[in-house]
């Protein structure tokens, strides 16, 4: 990147009507920014739809921030219609109230060494937990209903 530039990045999912799952990308969002500050001063959540923020007002948060580029970062595992057609549109029609500033949106995490150790570790989690760890224990994801 050009000493000149300075980048935005925004993490974007698909957004849910659970809370919960808007917060958890947010908390990504927020630990991702902290963990490579030196490297992304500017690191903005969103929310493809159904909940705020949208990638309109991400777009335009990193533009206030100083943001000379943006580059948007699915949070999806595949390369789906969302990734290529959805947040394109979006990211570009949010850009376009930006016409200064450049975009790109990157590939989604697909199939690599880090997110097969992630299914390692949860499959391995489970193992160990005699399939009754306190996240599941009561729900049918434990493969009993109480």
């Amino acid at each position: 990147m050009k000493d000149m530039e300075k980048a935005g990045i925004i993490i974007v999912d698909h957004g849910s009507r659970l809370a919960e799952s808007n917060r958890m990308l947010e908390d990504a969002a927020s630990i991702f920014a902290v963990r490579f500050a030196e490297r992304y001063p500017i690191v903005e959540p969103a929310h493809m739809e159904i909940a705020e923020p949208s990638i309109a007002s991400a777009f335009a948060k990193c533009v206030q921030r100083g943001a000379s580029r943006v580059v948007v970062c699915p949070f999806f595992l595949g390369p789906g219609k969302h990734w290529t057609q959805d947040i394109p549109r979006l990211t570009a029609e949010a850009a376009g109230k930006h016409p200064h500033i450049k975009f790109h949106v990157a590939p989604t995490l697909g199939i690599d060494e880090l997110i097969l150790d992630l299914l390692d570790k949860r499959a391995r989690h489970c193992l160990d937990h005699e399939y009754l760890c306190d996240q599941c224990r009561g729900t049918l994801r434990s493969g009993k209903e109480t």
